[in-house]
């Protein structure tokens, strides 16, 4: 299959920005691209019409963007509530759509078509889920999707989940204080190691002057000894020659 070549005119995501000239599958330009104006096909008279229109088409681009980030302030901390049939093992009847979500986020007073809505993983269980809403090729933010049996079920799920992910800076926190003791212990921890190493240096000094003195005593003993033994020598030789001399 031959690849098309088409000029974006705006941020396409995995694709490129504004004013690339981009190979893609003829399938994709004619089903998407094209249809929702965000590329040209790349002939010459439209590099040159794209060229002519640059300024003004960059300039509404960030008219967009700017507004897209302003709605994007009111995502924060958005969470939705889908109520629906599921199992015993949580697993949905079904599945969410991203028509869905965009109709939830509707309800909670913000208006966004279903293709904005970026759902990277089939919804088919309970459980609470960040989904990603394109507000703009540039800007996006993130809407908490509760998916309950009930609402009563749905507040349990949000608990469970603010318990179990803390925010960052909560978190970060926590990891602080744990580390600030555990070090505190291990640097308590090394004197004490120091200080048993030093005793035990100490023993073995005191066993090394044991030997030594013993070793010391010995030798006086050994050295009185062969004194001593020299003076009866020395004795016994002066009675031989006293003995000569009255013979």
């Amino acid at each position: 299959m031959v690849a098309m070549q088409v000029i974006l005119l705006e941020r396409v995501e995995k694709l490129g920005q504004m004013g690339d000239v981009v190979r893609v599958k003829p399938g994709y330009a004619r089903n998407f691209l094209l249809p929702q104006k965000k590329a040209l096909r790349a002939t010459k008279e439209n590099l040159d019409r794209f060229e002519k229109q640059r300024a003004q088409l960059e300039a509404t681009n960030l008219t967009l963007k700017q507004e897209a980030e302003v709605v994007a302030k009111k995502f924060d901390g958005l969470s939705i509530v889908l109520v629906r049939q599921a199992g015993e093992n949580g697993q949905l009847f079904g599945s969410v759509t991203a028509r869905d979500i965009a109709e939830g986020v509707a309800a909670a007073g913000i208006t966004v078509a279903h293709r904005q809505v970026r759902i990277e993983r089939p919804i088919k269980s309970l459980g609470v889920v960040k989904i990603r809403v394109m507000l703009h090729p540039e800007v996006a933010a993130t809407v908490s999707v509760n998916v309950a049996k009930s609402e009563e079920e749905a507040q349990i799920q949000a608990s469970a989940d603010m318990f179990e992910k803390p925010p960052e800076g909560v978190a970060g926190e926590a990891a602080s204080a744990t580390a600030e003791p555990a070090a505190k212990d291990a640097g308590e921890a090394k004197p004490k190691a120091k200080k048993a190493k030093s005793a035990e240096d100490n023993k073995a000094e005191a066993r090394e002057d044991a030997k030594a003195d013993k070793k010391e005593a010995k030798g006086k003993v050994a050295k009185g000894e062969d004194k001593a033994e020299r003076g009866d020598k020395a004795e016994k030789a002066k009675g031989k020659s006293k003995g000569k001399e009255k013979a």
